[in-house]
């Protein structure tokens, strides 16, 4: 800063990636930045953690990234961890239909000309490239339309892959699933060539990633992250944020200074009334397995099981199971079992299920449709020098690692400007 000028100052709720993302942007920027995280440590649903059960680290969930991820690109090279992600190296998608047996592997070609779709052993069987044209009622979808609605006649295209990548992208049953939303998603990958696609993985687990390269970056710059600090109302006095309000005592907000909200969307509500935010939510369910070792893909697209997802990593085998609310009354013994059968038939391990470990997140993400599109913020409140972030605001994504950090940056830059 120069002489004479007062160093800016930002509050932001919440250590999240969203958080995470903000408080980032706005230390780059010069900003002296205080992040308060009400759990034991940083990271929200996007972290790592040691599992006594299994004994190694596992991830709370498993998350595919791709080249494509402009924002999230960005955030891992600001903070030096772009090379801890691993992968193929190219454009890769293996599936399996464990129910018949069919194996086949999407390759996209790597530029925006779409010369894979000429080739049958690079694009879905039993399609033909004609088929792909359905792709553009997505980006002409009108407001309301449902991913079954507008791409539900399409065949071995729709059930083997477009069917699949919906319910993994917007954690929402297709037939309530927004068709725009998934429509911004392809926009930004599929239809922007292989180059765009290249899936991603972290090496270690996505604290080693995404979180702990952050909270050093954070460190060396000066900024704050206070773990375990819980905020438990704001105090709003002429339009503005005056003080946070802790279990401990109250933290004062100076004139000038900015505050970001950072959090999942019923506690900014309970913080913010009259903050319009989504109300319904999907589950999403996990399974990790102590894994014996084995040359086996990093990942794997699953059909005709209860399995969407396998994970290959260091020492688990992870599956993923998207929009689980139809689930919920399923005992963890059963989905364990049932996934166990999917990885044994798709990727032909033998041998008694390992030990597992079933985490479900009863509201992973907002439900991805219209009636919750509707009630997504912008990352203004009404209230000057506060911004509200999260894979829940407005972002033009369903709930995502990409849209989490977007929403991040956007509020930071929107304080930034003002």
């Amino acid at each position: 800063m120069g002489a004479g000028l007062l160093t800016p100052r930002a509050h932001v709720i919440g250590a999240g990636l969203a958080g995470l993302s903000a408080a980032t942007a706005l230390t780059d920027a010069g900003w002296a930045v205080t992040v308060y995280e009400a759990g034991p440590a940083a990271g929200g649903r996007c972290r790592s953690y040691f599992d006594r059960a299994l004994d190694c680290r596992i991830d709370n969930g498993n998350h595919l990234l791709l080249s494509g991820n402009h924002a999230t690109m960005a955030y891992l090279e600001r903070i030096g961890a772009r090379d801890t992600l691993g992968g193929p190296g190219a454009p890769v998608f293996p599936f399996c239909d464990v129910a018949t047996g069919a194996r086949w592997t999407l390759r996209p070609s790597a530029g925006r000309i779409p010369w894979w779709i000429f080739s049958p052993r690079r694009r879905v069987p039993g399609t033909r490239a004609p088929d792909y044209l359905v792709l553009r009622r997505l980006l002409r979808a009108g407001p309301g339309a449902t991913v079954a609605g507008v791409l539900g006649g399409s065949g071995a295209l729709y059930r083997d892959l477009l069917e699949p990548l919906a319910i993994a992208a917007l954690n929402t049953p297709p037939e309530t699933a927004l068709a725009s939303l998934l429509g911004r998603v392809v926009e930004e990958t599929l239809m922007r060539g292989g180059g765009a696609c290249v899936p991603l993985f972290p090496r270690e687990g996505l604290s080693e990633s995404l979180v702990d390269p952050a909270l050093a970056w954070l460190a060396a710059r000066g900024a704050e992250v206070l773990t375990g600090r819980r905020i438990a109302g704001l105090r709003i006095e002429g339009g503005r944020v005056t003080a946070l309000e802790t279990p401990d005592g109250t933290v004062g907000v100076g004139a000038g200074e900015a505050v970001v909200l950072a959090v999942p969307p019923w506690v900014a509500t309970d913080l913010l009334p009259g903050l319009p935010a989504p109300d319904a939510f999907e589950a999403i369910a996990n399974v990790h397995f102590r894994r014996d070792g084995g040359d086996h893909p990093v990942f794997m697209g699953v059909l005709g099981g209860t399995a969407e997802w396998i994970f290959s990593k260091k020492e688990v085998l992870s599956v993923t199971i998207s929009a689980a609310n139809r689930l919920a009354e399923v005992s963890g013994e059963e989905l364990a079992a049932r996934s166990w059968t999917d990885i044994q038939r798709a990727l032909g391990v033998r041998g008694a299920m390992p030990a597992m470990r079933v985490v479900r997140e009863k509201r992973a993400t907002f439900a991805a449709t219209a009636a919750s599109e509707a009630r997504r913020p912008g990352p203004l409140a009404g209230l000057d020098l506060f911004a509200v972030a999260g894979d829940w605001t407005a972002t033009g994504l369903p709930a995502t690692i990409e849209g989490a950090i977007r929403s991040g940056r956007t509020a930071a830059n929107t304080l930034i400007s003002r």
